[in-house]
């Protein structure tokens, strides 16, 4: 059974850039869609990216494009996301789960189960 644990969130100015990593281990991160969301406080859950399996599409929500890029790295099983420029708004706890399919920027249903721990993004002026 594939699971994922989050890291590399910190605290960043305005303008900086930091990138999180979602390690798998039980399974091929290859074998899924990958999506990650974030949760900031007093909002609900917000799908950021989804990246298919090598070969298909990743998505971006509007509010990210041309400053977040997700990558992935086989040999190491994990999933990245290269965040730049990064603002206040994107302050948030991020997660990365498994989907079913990346179907659009915004619709990739989640497989189910428990979210992991997460990591804190904290974007300061």
């Amino acid at each position: 059974q594939l699971q994922l644990v989050e890291s590399g969130g910190g605290l960043v100015q305005i303008g900086g850039s930091l990138r999180l990593s979602c390690t798998a281990s039980g399974s091929s991160v290859d074998y899924y869609a990958i999506a990650w969301f974030r949760r900031a406080p007093g909002k609900g859950d917000e799908g950021v990216s989804c990246s298919s399996p090598p070969g298909g599409n990743t998505y971006y929500i509007d509010s990210v494009k041309g400053r977040f890029v997700t990558s992935r790295d086989s040999a190491k099983n994990t999933v990245y996301l290269q965040m730049s420029e990064l603002k206040s708004e994107d302050t948030a706890v991020y997660y990365c789960v498994p989907v079913i399919h990346c179907y659009s920027e915004t619709y990739y249903p989640r497989i189910g189960g428990s979210w992991g721990q997460g990591t804190q993004v904290t974007v300061s002026s």
